[in-house]
């Protein structure tokens, strides 16, 4: 099957079924079905074919659901982006994915103004009609619903997410439809959701985990999908006791942010069968304490990357009373993981070496680069760059990465892709960034700059320089003025000399 024959299937089995809230605003799977053939019929006459690129540039919300469905229906290739994105970075993808249309939040439609006589392609957003802005509302309004059949198979390509590389340049990863089923499937499965469950969707659904493994997982099975467009604590803790949440999928800090409500007591978050959280583990401190402030021991910590699908690892809630801070001892549902070393052979007890993933929800590979996607899929396992050790139980605990990647909430951050913008700067000559401990973030960016004049206020004018040419939360919130970077005889930067700085201070 493929993913958009499961929204028609829960359409004709769970017709008046509550489907998709939003504030307000709430449908039935059959009448999201309806607004999914009139959009996509729509999108039709706009000449949008199958194996055509749809970037959606959408928060959280009914417009992503009816999007989302409405590209897939058309068996065309759905790229959902953070809406964080600065211009330059929304344009480079829109060029990298072949993109034919773009359907955006008319609150972030403007900043992509200056790009629209540079780029050929259909603007779709989700105010009026302003040509060039096509009326999302007016193309679903003008639809046909008829029923669009989508007749692609498990292997046909479904979407590109992007995720940025240590080169600086985004890669577009690439799903087939079986990919993302798969490890919905898995989810599924590993955290008993039914057609009963209510899942809180607050982290953004351009990122994977929320989006193949709760949104497609509550698809697959009919769940009930409550729609945030942003994450804060009140509304966090507001919205599960309102809807009687049974899952929801975080970063550790929102979880770290809301424990520390002085007012968290008043809530009854008791319909919570699982909290389930990913891009760092918690400590056994942290552990602890938000147990205590959740009154819950059902946390479940969730490993994998995007390449995988996600798939990989997890510390089930029974394990961490004795476990917490490792990623786990099994790899999931249809999925296989080991350690190996550089020969690729499996590392002993207390040895380190790099976590390898293999399973069907491993991407197709990287879009257009062969090369890179041959070096990271090697006989059939996927090399996460991540170098982690096994405990005598087993359990697999993360010790540092190969690649340079800061994990702060649980967005990634590349520190090339701002180094490379910094070092355009004409007072800057030299610049490292490197993750520095957060107590609430778990890292957060810290650079080291090189200077060649003085600058009087380094952190304001980095700052300033790098608004609108990276995404907010890709800017770092330390600077230091440094003489000179450590550097190997081949002219490499020491990173670890950096972070034993950090470590000293």
């Amino acid at each position: 099957m493929n993913i958009s024959q499961f929204l028609a299937r829960n359409a004709r089995k769970f017709p008046n079924k509550l489907a998709y809230i939003d504030g307000s605003n709430s449908l039935t799977y059959s009448e999201v079905d309806n607004i999914v053939n009139r959009l996509a019929s729509s999108l039709s006459r706009l000449h949008i074919q199958p194996n055509d690129k749809v970037v959606l540039y959408l928060p959280n919300g009914l417009e992503f659901v009816y999007a989302y469905f409405s590209v897939l229906r058309l068996g065309a290739i759905v790229v959902p982006i953070n809406t964080r994105l600065a211009k330059e970075e929304v344009k480079y993808i829109l060029e990298h994915s072949d993109a034919k249309a773009i359907i955006a939040h008319h609150t972030l439609s403007q900043q992509l103004n200056p790009l629209i006589n540079e780029l050929d392609l259909f603007w779709i957003h989700t105010g009026s009609n302003s040509p060039p802005w096509i009326s999302l509302e007016t193309l679903i309004n003008d639809g046909s619903p008829h029923l669009i059949e989508c007749n692609r198979h498990d292997d046909d390509d479904a979407s590109i997410l992007y995720t940025s590389g240590t080169t600086g340049k985004s890669k577009g990863v690439l799903f087939t439809h079986r990919n993302i089923l798969t490890v919905a499937n898995m989810m599924v499965i590993e955290t008993n959701m039914n057609k009963d469950s209510r899942l809180l969707h607050m982290m953004p659904l351009s990122h994977c985990a929320p989006l193949h493994l709760f949104f497609i997982g509550g698809l697959y099975v009919g769940a009930t999908h409550v729609l945030a467009s942003q994450f804060t604590p009140k509304d966090f803790l507001h919205l599960i006791q309102l809807h009687k949440i049974t899952h929801f999928f975080g970063a550790p800090v929102a979880y770290l942010l809301t424990a520390k409500q002085s007012d968290i007591d008043e809530y009854d978050l008791s319909s919570v069968k699982y909290w389930l959280y990913g891009g760092a583990p918690l400590s056994t401190q942290e552990v602890q304490f938000v147990q205590q402030k959740f009154k819950s021991d059902r946390f479940m910590c969730l490993y994998g990357l995007t390449e995988a699908g996600p798939n990989g690892i997890y510390l089930s809630p029974e394990e961490h009373r004795d476990k917490a801070g490792s990623i786990g001892k099994h790899a999931a549902l249809h999925c296989e993981a080991k350690i190996v070393n550089e020969k690729g052979e499996e590392v002993k007890v207390d040895e380190i070496g790099e976590i390898v993933l293999a399973g069907e929800g491993t991407m197709k590979g990287y879009y257009k680069d062969p090369v890179k996607t041959a070096e990271t899929i090697r006989n059939g396992w996927l090399y996460t760059g991540d170098l982690a050790r096994k405990d005598k139980d087993g359990y697999i605990w993360i010790v540092d990465r190969k690649k340079d990647m800061i994990i702060s909430g649980g967005v990634n951050i590349y520190p090339k892709e701002i180094e490379d913008v910094l070092k355009t700067h004409p007072s800057i000559s030299d610049v490292a960034i490197i993750g520095v401990p957060h107590p609430d973030w778990g890292e957060t960016a810290k650079a080291f700059v090189v200077t060649n004049e003085h600058i009087p206020n380094l952190e304001e004018e980095c700052k300033r320089f790098l608004e609108g040419k990276v995404a907010d939360y890709k800017i770092p919130r330390l600077f230091e003025t440094i003489d000179e970077l450590p550097r190997n005889a081949s002219g490499k930067i020491l990173k670890q000399l950096l972070r034993q700085k950090e470590v000293k201070a």
